[in-house]
């Protein structure tokens, strides 16, 4: 399921959202090198959250494969600006535009609900948020954890509280049959955050020991997000919001 509109109309430029974005993909190119091996390696190694790391649980020199001929060693001591410096990192090309794509969906209007450096705060802290999650559900881990996605996991579950009824676009594959199908937003988040959780416990069962995809960082940022929404939203943007009423396709309801 890849969302990819939904009938919620920004009402001003959502600039946070759009630095956020920029900010994330001049990393990718400026620090990762678009994905050079080495770049790539050294940046997730030199600037990712290693959860051992953070809790104590890894002494030093600790080794984890980077690719051919490329290991990552721990550092001594907790590493916290890693927690930050994590969020603005990516594994891939496919890994940034996916969650790009996630932030300006879902970002904007959330942006829209709130001051700009209230939105700043809410994305930070949820970051925080699905780190520590992650940390919490392997704290000896020495694989380290990079992607926006926890923060943006955070504006999908702020998005739930404040517009659960707009209707989001979806591409469904059935097949060899591509499938567009309009959801209400709290049944398609709902849906992603119960694979979230699948995937989590999956995880854990079979131990896994390698890289892959954070699922308790999304959980933990998702329930950050709801938490924290109502501490961070602007109630008279909100009701503004909702009272605009979005447009909806011709023959639909919101």
């Amino acid at each position: 399921m890849f969302p990819y509109h939904d009938e919620n109309e920004t009402q001003r430029t959502p600039v946070v959202t759009m630095a956020l974005i920029a900010i994330n993909v001049l990393v990718w190119v400026l620090v990762q090198g678009a994905g050079s091996e080495l770049a790539l390696a050294r940046a997730v190694c030199e600037l990712g959250l290693i959860p051992g790391e953070l809790t104590g649980s890894l002494p030093p020199g600790v080794r984890f494969p980077m690719g051919e001929d490329l290991v990552c060693l721990t550092d001594p001591g907790p590493q916290y600006l890693h927690l930050i410096s994590s969020m603005f990192l990516h594994g891939s090309w496919m890994h940034l535009l996916g969650n790009m794509w996630f932030l300006w969906l879902f970002g904007n209007n959330i942006e829209d609900s709130m001051a700009r450096p209230r939105f700043v705060a809410f994305y930070v802290l949820t970051g925080l948020g699905a780190a520590l999650a992650q940390t919490f559900a392997n704290p000896a881990s020495e694989i380290p954890m990079v992607g926006a996605s926890g923060a943006i996991s955070g504006v999908m579950g702020a998005y739930l509280v404040l517009f659960p009824r707009v209707r989001v676009y979806t591409i469904v594959p059935l097949g060899f049959f591509i499938q567009n199908i309009a959801l209400p937003a709290w049944g398609m988040l709902i849906y992603w955050m119960f694979l979230q959780f699948a995937g989590g416990i999956t995880s854990i069962v079979a131990e896994q020991g390698g890289g892959g995809v954070a699922f308790w960082a999304h959980i933990g940022g998702f329930i950050a997000g709801v938490v924290l929404v109502k501490v961070f939203e602007n109630r008279k943007r909100v009701l503004a919001h909702k009272a605009h009423h979005w447009r909806p396709q011709p023959g639909g309801r919101w």
